[in-house]
Order: C-alpha cells, then sequence, then structure tokens
C-alpha cells in the first residue's frame, strides 16, 4: 500500500484503439538501487505482455530520471519516441490546488508530503483535452496480462463513474474509521467485500478524463477544501497519511456511484504489514482475491518481493 516518494507512478492513456500512450512520474529514480530495479521489472514485464508497437511513452520526471528511462528503453530497444514534462515545472504550477490535499491526505508522514502523490485528481487539468482516458500504475508492479485488456473495461463504467480503482486489500480503512465504527456500529464504511465499503489502494487507476473534466462534483472537491474537510469530520477521518488513495477512499464514502471497482486480479496487492495488527479474525476476508481468472497485475507494495513464478495461490504469499 506504500509508495515510493522517489518513484511515484505509472500512468497510461490510450488515444486510439491501436496505441497506448504510456506516461511515467518519476523523481531521482537514478540514485536508488531498489527503485531503478522496481522500474526495471515493471516496464520489462509492460513489453513483454503489450508489445511496442501499441505503446507510446510519455515521462513526467526530473532530469536525471528521464536520462535513466531513457537508458533503459534504449537498453531494451525501445525505439519509438517519448515525450518528456518536466515535473519540477507541473508541481510548481498545481501547487496552488494540491497543497490543500497534502494538507489533508499526507498527515505526519513526510514520505506523502510530495506533491507527486497529488498529481492524478489533477491529470484532468495537466494533460491535454484530447486525452479522454487514462490508466495510471504504481511502479512497484508486474505485468502477467496485455493492457489493452485492462483499457477495455473503461466500456463497462456506467453514466456516472469516472474512476476505476480496486478495493484495498488490508483493513487499513477499518482502523482509520475507528472512531466513526463505534458512534456507527451498523455501518458498512471499513467492512470487508463483498458488502462491506473497505477503501481503495491507487496502484491501479482507470481516469475518465472527459467524465472527470465535466464532473461539477469531482471538481468542486478539488477547488473547496472546506467540502474536504467536512467529510473528514463527519467520517472522523482524523489520520490520512496515504495520499490520493485517501482522498478517493473519503470521496467514495459519499459519492460510491463515481467509482467503478476494478477486479482483483488487475491490482493483486502483496503486502501484509496489517496482518498480525490486531484483525486476524477478518484478514483473509480483506486479503483474499476470490475469483477464478489468473492475476493480470501483481502489486508488490509496502516494498513486498513480487513472486518469481506465476503460481502465487489465492491464499499464500
Amino acid at each position: 500500500m506504500l509508495k515510493t516518494i522517489l518513484l511515484l507512478s505509472l500512468f497510461l492513456y490510450v488515444q486510439s484503439s491501436s496505441i497506448v500512450d504510456v506516461v511515467f512520474t518519476v523523481k531521482n529514480l537514478s540514485t536508488n538501487d531498489r527503485l531503478k530495479l522496481n522500474f526495471v521489472t515493471m516496464i520489462t514485464s509492460l513489453f513483454q505482455h503489450t508489445s511496442t508497437e501499441n505503446l507510446h511513452l510519455h515521462v513526467i520526471g526530473d532530469f536525471d530520471s528521464h536520462h535513466f528511462v531513457e537508458q533503459t528503453l534504449h537498453t531494451l530497444q525501445y525505439t519509438r519516441q517519448i515525450d518528456k514534462l518536466n515535473i519540477d515545472s507541473l508541481t510548481t504550477k498545481y501547487q496552488q490546488v494540491i497543497q490543500p490535499l497534502i494538507r489533508h491526505f499526507s498527515s505526519s508522514h513526510t514520505y506523502y508530503k510530495d506533491p507527486l502523490f497529488f498529481l492524478s485528481p489533477f491529470l484532468h487539468r495537466i494533460l491535454p483535452e484530447n486525452i479522454s482516458r487514462v490508466i495510471m500504475f504504481d511502479i512497484d508492479l508486474r505485468f502477467d496480462d496485455d493492457i489493452q485488456h485492462l483499457y477495455k473495461l473503461f466500456d463497462q463504467f456506467n453514466q456516472s463513474q469516472i474512476v476505476g480503482i480496486a478495493r484495498e486489500n488490508q483493513p487499513v480503512y477499518r482502523h482509520l474509521l475507528w472512531s466513526y465504527r463505534q458512534e456507527n456500529p451498523h455501518t458498512l464504511l471499513g467492512n470487508p467485500p463483498p458488502n462491506g465499503t473497505t477503501g481503495f489502494n491507487s496502484g491501479v487507476l482507470l481516469l475518465d478524463l472527459s467524465k472527470i473534466r465535466q464532473s461539477t462534483l469531482f471538481n468542486s472537491y478539488l477547488e473547496n477544501a472546506s467540502l474536504i474537510q467536512h467529510l473528514i469530520h463527519k467520517y472522523h477521518f482524523n489520520h490520512p497519511h496515504l495520499g490520493d488513495q485517501d482522498f478517493y477512499t473519503l470521496l467514495s464514502f459519499e459519492h460510491r456511484d463515481l467509482f467503478y471497482i476494478l477486479p482483483c486480479h488487475w491490482n493483486r496487492q502483496l503486502c501484509t504489514w496489517w496482518k498480525g495488527k490486531g484483525y486476524d479474525d477478518v484478514w483473509d476476508s480483506y486479503f483474499n482475491c476470490n475469483n477464478d481468472q489468473k492475476i493480470s497485475i501483481y502489486h508488490g507494495n509496502c516494498n513486498t518481493p513480487l513472486p518469481e513464478k506465476l503460481t502465487l495461490e489465492k491464499h499464500e504469499l
């Protein structure tokens, strides 16, 4: 669940049925060996399952990260054009609107105070209007499927759904909602699937930018910090610390109809940080990925090693 401040996330958007535009957001990538390995694992597995002829890469990052990405792609014989955007310029430009989110959703964790953790809710403003759909990935992933199959899930959104996102696979929000759940013992908020509102994990995001641009409701929460503060107070959501993930989760408590729930095999989270911390009786209900489909994306959140073979069973790490 924890993200990496130096190597934030991977974004994909599709402009046609054949070309998938991939946008990475990276910072100080070249100075951390673990993060470099994450990037190489992620991009290699992406190329293994999605034809490079169908990919067009865009990199939002600093100079050193741009250089490392270019070197890696050259080694992998990726020959298509790479578009580069300066991350410092973007974070400066959008700092005024991002700061309220940082204030509300980074808590005391300086790890999540970097504006880069809060770019995803603003992608509809950052990217050109001719880009209508975006898929955003953390980079601590391994792809075991063609991402064009993931993109097709946009077609399953109903009229109100503007964000596709998977459930959080740990009782994180059960914990953060402790006070609210004490006052509201019959609430489904924080409960596990299939009926509970577990909260979200933002390691994989499908963002319908066209709908988001037109959504007065969604944009009102970006433009009016008092609306966010109202929800934080209402749900006693007083210790959020996970960046955009907390923003989407809190918004879903009030406006569940904005969100399409991704099948867990598209974000198979491996982190077990919360196991053994007082929730053992309900742990399996959160962590299990109960479907018969093979895992399409493994997510090594909180620095969890990715499985070396495609034999990870539903109930084991």
